[in-house]
């Protein structure tokens, strides 16, 4: 996370920037470098549980000046930078969760996870963003021990939840397009898999809310969190982290999408489908384009933090660079934009959330809300039924009267004879063979699903 420049840039004046070096991302805890702050003779290592320092290095320095406090015009720009990523976040986020609950057309299990998505990206932006910022801008804690603890949990869990929000979105959408004929999730799993999805993210943030603690000095108060085996057991364990919240999520979602991409773009379809097919395919591929710049957008975001954890961690010269405050600053705003891009990209890519937007934002005097965007939110057109599929070609058998010749003219009696099916080009959804219709339609179709949910 931030590491800091090393003791000998910086003096013990409140403009001092020795925000944390240690957490995985400064987006994901806030902890103090705390070689460094020894090493300037703010307070002892012995106080802190560490290792000794050599008396050269615990000796305070004097007269050195603080190459890292920012002129005001710097400071002002980062904090409008940061205001906008905050604003954007929370209220784009919460109109996210707006439409799709207020909505019952959008009550879909892919917008479940979206609204799970959705609530932990502003919750990040609220709870995370600006606390961090002001801690690396001022070097003091002003926020209390509870809040010490609060922010060095919460954000690992959020960043959890989101991109494991983002996997299950995956999932799914590779289940529904290669395996149709199964049944989906049902709301009650769905929100299971959401449930777990927290539980397991507040399993693997627990020992930063556990070892976190504040320091109290005469000049200033820090939030830091101590491992009881020292820095090497800290790299450990957020390196632990980074692969499960960046890592591995993003191998299992590039797998499922590169599968998921090849099956509805890699080939042609057999025969002459109908309509409606055209219809749910193109559907099927607007969703899973847009939840494939979702992914792409918070992998660039969280790559250069990530980069920037790894590299001052294991070449802590760095941290004596001139300019890697700016560095520091440059990457933490990247990894907390990605929570603003996604309503942005929704409102895009989506006709039904471009409509809730616009519903939103109604009062505004040049935003126009049409008949077709009411519309769009209103509750659903077609209602297939669990059993049949609206766009799935189905055998029909007919029967008809056919006439004996053999028979006599008194009696004219009529037998009754199975005829052979259909071409299934009756339901208007296909002039090939009804095999490769019906293959057609298995390729894309659920009994479980219908163009709704895909649009």
């Amino acid at each position: 996370m931030a590491s800091l420049p090393a003791a000998e840039n910086w003096t013990d004046s409140p403009g001092g920037v020795d925000v944390d070096s240690g957490n995985l991302s400064a987006a994901l805890g806030v902890t103090v470098w705390l070689p460094l702050l020894v090493q300037g003779g703010n307070f002892s290592s012995s106080e802190l549980g560490l290792p000794e320092a050599s008396p050269a290095s615990s000796q305070p320095r004097a007269n050195l000046t603080n190459q890292f406090v920012q002129p005001s015009w710097r400071i002002a720009l980062w904090s409008l930078a940061y205001g906008v990523v905050v604003a954007v976040a929370v209220f784009g986020n919460l109109i996210v969760i707006w439409i799709i609950l207020a909505h019952k057309r959008m009550r879909t299990v892919t917008n479940y996870f979206l609204v799970n998505l959705a609530f932990s990206d502003a919750s990040m932006a609220a709870f995370n963003a600006l606390v961090n910022f002001i801690y690396a801008l001022h070097s003091e804690w002003y926020f209390g021990a509870n809040y010490c603890r609060f922010q060095n949990f919460f954000p690992i869990t959020a960043v959890f939840a989101s991109i494991y929000s983002m996997t299950a979105i995956a999932v799914d959408r590779y289940m529904a397009i290669i395996d149709p004929l199964k049944p989906r999730l049902s709301a009650t799993a769905t929100r299971i898999v959401i449930g777990s999805i927290w539980i397991l993210a507040f399993l693997l943030a627990f020992p930063q809310c556990l070892y976190s603690k504040i320091k109290v000095m005469p000049s200033r108060t820090l939030c830091y969190v101590q491992w009881p085996e020292g820095p090497k057991q800290h790299f450990t364990y957020h390196i632990i982290v980074i692969i499960l919240v960046y890592c591995f999520p993003l191998l299992i979602m590039g797998i499922t999408y590169t599968i998921v991409g090849i099956t509805l773009w890699g080939g042609e379809i057999p025969g002459d489908t109908c309509d409606k097919y055209h219809e749910q395919l193109k559907a099927k591929r607007k969703v899973v384009k847009m939840m494939i710049i979702v992914v792409v957008t918070f992998a660039i975001c969280w790559l250069p933090y990530h980069i920037y954890f790894i590299l001052t961690s294991i070449y802590q010269q760095l941290n004596r660079w001139k300019y890697i405050q700016q560095v520091y600053l440059a990457s933490f705003w990247l990894a907390m934009s990605s929570t603003m891009y996604n309503p942005i990209i929704y409102c895009c890519l989506n006709k039904r959330f471009r409509a809730g937007f616009k519903r939103a934002f109604r009062w505004c005097p040049f935003i126009q809300v049409s008949s077709y965007d009411e519309l769009e939110l209103k509750t659903t057109r077609f209602h297939p039924t669990r059993q049949s599929s609206l766009y799935t070609v189905t055998r029909m058998e007919s029967v008809t009267v056919v006439f004996d010749p053999s028979d006599t003219d008194n009696t004219k009696s009529t037998r009754k004879k199975r005829a052979t099916p259909r071409d299934p080009s009756f339901s208007g959804c296909s002039r090939g063979d009804s095999k490769s219709a019906s293959t057609t339609s298995s390729f894309i179709s659920s009994p479980y699903t219908s163009v709704e949910e895909y649009s």
